[in-house]
């Protein structure tokens, strides 16, 4: 500031200057010849030259101010010039010393430039949570209120995870480990469920221990969020859930209709069935949780909700329509479809099962079989094309739950108690110990990879074509859960025989699960799913 003020000074002068100029006035006077209009007229003739001369003189004085003033303008212009390029370099300086010396800013930004900094880079933050903006101290109730609700508009939708890990979109909530859990296990009581089956009843119908409840999956590096029935039915309010698919599927649904019945008992519900179509309604909410009976997906001759269990398995591979009509309005769809597969071949038509047989030379139907996989292959490309010109992409969401898997032979996870007989799940009561705690789990042909690559490979495909259809893995959780079928405590249908009696894991059923169980877990996934 010391090199800038002599210039401080000389800027006023320069001011006082220009006003002065402004004011003077100056003649330059060549020669004293009179004006034409004295030339004729009487009177004195070297009067007006007197007048003029008097004048130049005054003139004269006038071009010595012109000259100072001329002088001093220059001097403006240098002077001005050099103050800038001085202002420059100094605020250059002051600058470059603040950002060396690393000092924070005294003053809080300004609340609408926190809120603006925050919606940009909202774009990239992940479920850690959004970059930290400091508040002012003085700032309005009425201003913070606005800033937050434009900060959460500008926030991707993730789930907030329990534990301050990550969420939903980042975290593979797939690969994790069992651990047990009393304190925090069941998230119900199976005789509290009023809508519970009669299949999956476990505790009704004899099994003692209950260890298979209290089993919690952790997934690894993030928390599942705590499962809260009153903000999924919010967020199901005047819309409809639907799981479409086989008996697994029904597992799961009832699982889901436990959840929400057990955790809102004050609500008014009902249960309405329909042929192959069961919806579970929430008046308050105008909410429906339905199941329809589809285990192919597409129209086969095992769609009667009840007789279903026919030999000889046809499917109309290319005709979905029939079951389509039911559940292509839904705002929420879950499918599964696998085990119906796992046969070496499954017949396809081609035609309606009600056009005769073709004879020769005619053409009213044709009937091949088929290799389960690509007869497999087949429906969901038919599946595919259905959701990718009949289903609402802006509205409804889509979800695929992978494989259920069963354990059928006891010598997949290398159990010799059965003196090397096969003997299922019979009397299991603990999980599959994983790899690096001694366990010696072998996948074997219940799971086959082949169909889970068939369903990832049409997701892929709808994905590329605007159809968002997100997989629900529970193949590698529950592949360890030998524990949790309902075995031979369930209802049984049929009387038992003299020979099921001497040997009961003949009659075990080791494919679906009990409940309060592992389906619980699958819906707590796609719980986080749906309300992220």
């Amino acid at each position: 500031m010391q090199a800038v003020l002599p210039y401080l000074i000389v800027l006023p002068a320069c001011v006082l200057a220009k006003t002065i100029g402004r004011r003077q006035m100056a003649v330059k006077v060549v020669g004293c010849a009179p004006p034409r209009k004295y030339r004729n007229a009487g009177g004195d003739p070297e009067e007006p030259c007197r007048q003029l001369q008097a004048e130049s003189r005054k003139s004269t004085r006038a071009w010595a101010v012109v000259t100072v003033r001329i002088s001093v303008r220059s001097l403006c212009f240098r002077s001005s010039l050099l103050l800038v390029v001085v202002l420059f370099v100094v605020t250059g300086i002051s600058v470059t010393s603040k950002d060396s010396a690393g000092e924070p800013p005294s003053v809080p930004p300004h609340p609408a430039a926190a809120i603006s900094a925050t919606t940009t880079r909202s774009s990239g933050f992940t479920a850690a949570g959004p970059p930290t903006v400091s508040t002012p101290p003085a700032a309005p109730a009425s201003a913070l209120t606005n800033r937050s609700s434009e900060v959460t508009a500008a926030e991707p939708p993730t789930v907030a995870a329990a534990g301050g890990g990550r969420g939903v979109d980042e975290c593979d909530m797939s690969s994790g480990r069992w651990v047990y859990d009393e304190e925090a296990y069941p998230l119900y009581k199976e005789s509290a469920c009023r809508f519970m089956s009669e299949n999956l009843a476990c505790g009704k119908y004899g099994r003692t221990d209950l260890r298979y409840q209290h089993w919690r999956w952790q997934p690894h590096g993030c928390d599942l969020p705590r499962f809260d029935a009153a903000k999924l039915l919010e967020k199901l309010r005047g819309k409809r859930l639907a799981f479409v698919g086989d008996s697994l599927n029904r597992n799961q649904w009832v699982s889901m209709v436990c959840l929400i019945d057990t955790a809102t008992p004050g609500l008014h519900k009902t249960l309405d069935s329909t042929g192959s179509l069961v919806s579970f309604n929430v008046h308050e909410y105008n909410a429906s949780v339905d199941f329809y009976w589809s285990p192919l997906l597409v129209e086969s001759n095992s769609d009667h909700p009840v007789h279903h269990r026919v030999a000889d398995r046809t499917v109309r591979a290319a005709s979905i329509v029939k079951h389509a009509r039911h559940w292509t309005n839904a705002d929420v769809l879950v499918f599964n479809s696998y085990l119906w597969w796992r046969r070496p071949s499954i017949k396809v038509r081609w035609g309606s099962f009600e056009t005769p047989a073709a004879k020769e030379n005619e053409h009213y139907g044709v009937t091949k079989a088929v290799d389960g996989l690509r007869a497999f292959e087949l429906a969901l490309t038919t599946w595919a094309d259905w959701l990718e010109f009949h289903v609402d992409r802006a509205r409804t969401r889509l979800f695929f739950v992978t494989m259920s898997p069963t354990h059928l032979p006891s010598d997949e996870w290398g159990d010799d108690a059965g003196g090397g007989a096969s003997h299922g799940c019979y009397n299991e009561t603990e999980p599959i110990a994983a790899a690096e705690e001694g366990g010696r789990y072998q996948r074997g042909n219940t799971s086959d990879p082949a169909f889970a690559r068939a369903v990832e490979e049409q997701a892929r495909r709808l994905g590329a074509r605007g159809v968002a259809v997100r997989l629900v893995k529970v193949t590698g959780m529950s592949e360890r859960r030998k524990d949790a079928h309902p075995s031979v405590h369930r209802r049984q249908w049929d009387p038992i025989t003299d020979a099921q009696g001497r040997d009961p894991s003949s009659y075990a059923d080791c494919i679906h699960w009990c409940l309060p169980g592992v389906p619980d877990v699958w819906n707590h996934l796609l719980y986080a799913h749906i309300v992220s």
